[in-house]
């Protein structure tokens, strides 16, 4: 079996090494998802010469919080023991009151946050339209006039950004012959299987001819419309991706650590999954948006366009497997939103990435994972029910 970089795991043999077709699988993601750079080609997130935005801390117990799900009881410390977490934070008030690291994660540690990375565009493209860039109701084709082939042909912008064009992708992660298997192949993270798959995303964008819906009926994820809104932003920006998330995003934050995101052959920042980061930075990331777009008294994200994305989605067009974890919820500007009354809002990732966000109570949570499996309807809401119990005992 081919294999890729060895695995320094004290509860398995020295001489294991990960198999590259597997390296984002149990149990191996257990170490992967901190060291992704040691595995894939990867491009900087510079954080610019400034200083790190502060970070005050009112550290609070937190781990004798207890509560229910599915008849089983928790305390947040059991939670964290036994959820696969290897980082966990909490900001309230603007201020750190809890921080956790397991499974040999620290402080400096950058980890994979799996399709978080695509609110880390989604707000790059509310930077990009507040300016003026970026008009979310021009067509694609605007910016990307080689879309008129394909059936992303007569979508728009904000399509894209909600997930709402009607393209055929099938997401299912674990089919071998699905279109996300194919992107698993274009963005570099695995080894070519089928010759006349595409090795690089562009080419696998221009690929997708077949539409499932009209544009604008219905809400279905699809890891790819954040790739093509990441190629709309470098056009309209004409900038490479991981330099404009620094240039826009990372440096004005005042991040304390690099970020960096995996890229395909062709040097392409994968938008919809590659992005690492450290815990506090993603925390950093929160309190921006807890603070409607300001950070140290900078203004960084327009106002109008986070509360637009807290409330102004559509519920109707959500539904099905997607209400299972949140029955009120919608999808907007490339976040989760739980409930459009409330205004809470999420990043979400495969195998457990989450970052909690709710204005309303001055909170936010960070939850960093490596749970066995792609996605688990239990485990998110467990993780779910935590932070809301934090915020609960917090208020």
């Amino acid at each position: 079996m081919t294999s890729i970089s060895p695995f320094r795991d004290p509860t398995l043999p020295c001489n294991i090494r990960i198999p590259n077709q597997d390296w984002d699988r149990a149990p191996w993601n257990r170490w992967t998802f901190q060291h992704v750079r040691e595995i894939l080609p990867t491009t900087q997130v510079w954080r610019g010469a400034g200083p790190a935005s502060v970070l005050p801390a009112d550290l609070r117990d937190i781990e004798v919080i207890p509560f229910e799900v599915e008849e089983q009881a928790y305390t947040i410390g059991s939670f964290l023991e036994t959820s696969y977490a290897n980082g966990f934070l909490v900001l309230h008030g603007g201020k750190i009151v809890a921080e956790r690291y397991l499974n040999g994660m620290t402080p400096y540690t950058q980890h994979l946050s799996q399709s978080v990375a695509k609110s880390v565009v989604g707000t790059l493209a509310g930077i990009l339209i507040g300016r003026g860039m970026v008009d979310p109701t021009a067509s694609l084709t605007h910016y990307l006039p080689e879309l008129a082939a394909t059936a992303y042909n007569g979508a728009t912008v904000q399509h894209v950004l909600d997930m709402t064009s009607g393209v055929a992708f099938d997401e299912t992660y674990t089919a071998l012959d699905s279109h996300m298997a194919q992107l698993d192949v274009a963005s570099g993270w695995k080894t070519l299987v089928n010759p006349n798959w595409h090795t690089n995303v562009w080419d696998l964008m221009l690929s997708l001819k077949d539409l499932e819906c009209p544009h604008g009926t219905s809400f279905r994820y699809r890891s790819i419309e954040t790739d093509v809104l990441s190629f709309v932003l470098q056009r309209a920006a004409a900038t490479p991706l991981a330099e404009l998330v620094s240039r826009e995003l990372w440096a004005p934050m005042g991040a304390e650590e690099d970020a960096y995101f995996t890229v395909d052959a062709a040097g392409y920042a994968l938008g919809d999954g590659g992005f690492n980061a450290t815990l506090r930075d993603y925390a950093r990331l929160a309190l921006l948006h807890l603070r409607g777009g300001e950070i140290d008294g900078r203004r960084i994200v327009p106002t109008e366009w986070i509360a637009g994305t807290r409330f102004d989605a559509d519920p109707r067009l959500f539904g099905g497997i997607y209400q299972e974890v949140l029955p009120a919820g919608a999808y907007h500007n490339q976040f989760w939103i739980e409930d459009t009354a409330r205004g809470v809002y999420m990043a979400r990732g495969v195998f457990g990435q989450l970052i909690y966000i709710d204005p309303g109570a001055d909170f936010a949570a960070i939850v960093l994972s490596s749970w066995p499996e792609f996605v688990s309807t239990t485990r998110t809401r467990t993780a779910l029910t935590a932070v809301r119990a934090v915020r609960e005992a917090l208020s």
